[in-house]
């Protein structure tokens, strides 16, 4: 009760006027102490003379407390700024003094009134220890005696980094009054600061981050702070923590701090994102912003995973005007809200239905783009396994529509967002795709637009994806739910897969397929496991991890190259080109039409047409594997037959 009382009295009224009367007062203090100082701790000197020297004295620190803000500070977060300013506060009260005692000395009065220079400059330097010893012992008093009714199950934490960083962090952690942390050591890789002291608190090797010092020191949390840090080192450092009784963070970049300054707030867990090996992407934006600028551009599914991502990207180059065309009326009002809070204005949302061809050819006759990004696509494979004609309806004849009045009213460029998974597909989605990839890529022998295909794999964070996917799993207590435990799959974050979209659509010529890469493919149970230790759960003790089987239509692994691709080198090391497959554009257009009216129409044997128009479309784990024990039709590829066969499931 007692150390409450203290507490709140503290609070109340140790406001930032009682810090400048206390203030004043030292100073007072420390000008009589002066003159013992410069007296040998005598009394010969004119005491009488204070009578008129400390209330002067008095005024004068007044004045450049009020003029510095020396007392603005909050004490028991003193730091070396607030050090700053109380410097600055004692070195104008000296200039004002030795000011006024030099003009005084000027004039012939009677009233003999001086203080000798020594005097003002040994006041200086007393004050000055005085004022900010006062604010060190209130510290120590604030965080030893009036917080000792703090929980006594503290955090230990451990911060890895000894840098600059890891220094702004731990004076974030102690500053943060409310948690009761205590920061047991620093790690660095730095040999000349392991065994030394920062803050008082040793720096020790990584070696030291074993099971027995975590557990001995009771380590709750261990904080990463390096800022140059690779995301392929993190990964092995934080796998080799993930085992342990304890919590991995990290702090944000710098860029990303508020004010310039580290909040203990923004310190998060480590996410699975941060651990997947994605090296930053260079750009090259005077390449793009040459592309786009002063053209008027138009984005299909602009209010979806990537399409949303590329709509934010280009907004910050010098194009014409911006069409964002989504058929989703809440997801595209909450995109036209987030670009108008951004400042950005020059863009028209509409919502349409790429299906929907009279619509989109008066959208194209209205607004005339130059450039077209066409991510609008249906895109869960065990969702469009069991809706075929949703697929083939907006993935072959939405993308038909928009690649077709793209050549009519004379694009300049088409960008086709496609997937991996168009790659031997396995699945009505990944076929859907791959026809949607050979149409448009016939459609560059007739047309003069430049039809250009992007391929990448899963992207991290999308709408359904598996990894938030995880987390509401995690959130909820678990268990959870993988289809097979071998199962792998390649990842790029939104912004990455948007950025290198735009890098390909600025340097495509046309009839060219981007592969981008993707970097190692990542095992589904690793991550799973991952996701679970990086929650502070233990697996399966805590959360358990059910297999379910694979889903109709589901690979094992994806691929980014179809049978007989080879891909070519660009001046960018993340984007390479294949060469689409040729195909005579009569006979596809013939069967491509011949499809979209048996799902129109009849809405039966059109995932039979889709296999004979993609040869290597083979199901699996689906109940379309029986159409795959008929043998295939024969194609005609420039000129020469191919008769394909395919192996009984």
């Amino acid at each position: 009760m007692i150390q409450s009382y203290l507490t709140n009295t503290v609070e109340r009224y140790a406001s930032k006027w009682l810090v400048l009367a206390i203030d004043v007062v030292i100073v007072c203090m420390a000008f009589v102490l002066s003159y013992f100082v410069r007296f040998n701790l005598t009394f010969d000197f004119a005491v009488e003379n204070l009578y008129m020297q400390v209330p002067l004295v008095a005024i004068v620190a007044l004045f450049s407390f009020l003029i510095i803000g020396s007392y603005k500070g909050v004490i028991r977060h003193t730091g070396i700024k607030d050090v700053y300013n109380i410097f600055n506060a004692i070195c104008l009260t000296s200039i004002i003094a030795i000011f006024i005692v030099l003009t005084y000395r000027s004039f012939e009065t009677e009233v003999r009134f001086t203080i000798p220079l020594s005097i003002i400059i040994i006041n200086s330097l007393i004050s000055f220890i005085g004022m900010v010893s006062s604010r060190y012992v209130f510290k120590v008093f604030y965080l030893n005696v009036l917080n000792e009714n703090r929980p006594s199950s503290s955090k230990n934490i451990v911060i890895y980094g000894a840098g600059e960083s890891g220094i702004l962090t731990y004076n974030a952690i102690i500053n943060l009054s409310k948690n009761n942390v205590k920061v047991v050591g620093f790690v660095d890789n730095d040999k000349k600061k392991i065994g030394k002291v920062i803050n008082g608190v040793s720096v020790y090797s990584p070696d030291v981050l074993t099971e027995d010092f975590i557990v001995k020191r009771a380590i709750s949390e261990i904080i990463f702070c390096i800022q140059t840090i690779s995301s392929s080192r993190l990964k092995a450092l934080v796998e080799g923590l993930v085992d342990f009784p304890v919590v991995v963070k990290i702090v944000p970049p710098i860029e990303d701090w508020i004010n310039g300054e580290l909040k203990a707030s923004q310190i998060k867990n480590i996410q699975i994102e941060d651990l997947l090996n994605r090296a930053p992407i260079d750009l090259d934006n005077l390449n793009i912003e040459k592309e786009l600028y002063n053209k008027t551009i138009l984005v299909t599914g602009g209010a979806g995973s990537i399409g949303s991502e590329l709509v934010r990207q280009i907004c910050n180059f010098k194009y014409k005007s911006l069409i964002i065309i989504d058929q989703a009326e809440s997801a595209l009002y909450d995109l036209q809200q987030e670009l108008k809070q951004k400042g950005f204005h020059n863009f028209s949302a509409i919502v349409g239905d790429v299906r929907d061809k009279k619509r989109m050819n008066n959208l194209f006759e209205e607004h005339k783009p130059n450039m077209v990004f066409h991510a609008a696509a249906y895109k869960h494979v065990p969702l469009m396994e069991q809706n075929s004609y949703e697929a083939i309806k907006i993935n072959i004849a939405g993308t038909k529509n928009i690649a077709d009045l793209s050549a009519e009213h004379e694009v300049d460029k088409f960008v086709l967002v496609s997937t991996d998974k168009a790659v031997n597909p396995t699945n009505i989605m990944g076929a859907s795709k791959r026809i949607a990839e050979i149409y448009v890529s016939c459609l560059q022998q007739l047309s003069d637009t430049r039809y250009i295909i992007t391929r990448f794999g899963n992207v991290l964070g999308s709408n359904g994806s598996v990894i938030p996917l995880f987390r509401k799993q995690i959130e909820k207590g678990g268990p959870l739910t993988l289809t097979h435990k071998d199962i792998t799959r390649y990842f790029m974050t939104i912004p990455e897969a948007s950025q290198l979209v735009l890098e390909a659509g600025s340097m495509g010529v046309g009839g060219e397929i981007f592969i981008f890469d993707m970097g190692e493919s990542v095992k589904i149970f690793d991550l799973a496991k991952n996701m679970i230790k990086l929650s502070g759960l233990l697996y399966p003790e805590d959360i358990d991890i059910i297999i379910t089987g694979l889903r109709p239509g589901e690979k094992l692994y994806e691929e980014l190259l179809a049978n007989g691709e080879n891909t070519l080198p660009t001046y960018h090391k993340k984007i390479k080109i294949s060469k689409a497959r040729k195909m005579e554009y009569g006979k596809l257009k013939s069967l491509i039409d011949e499809l979209c009216i048996a799902n129109m129409f009849f809405g039966n044997n059109t995932v039979q047409l889709m296999k004979d128009i993609v040869p290597e479309f083979i199901s699996n784990n689906s109940e379309f594997c029986k159409l795959d024990k008929k043998k295939n039709t024969i194609f005609e590829d420039e000129g020469k037959i191919i008769a394909r066969k395919t192996a009984a499931i």
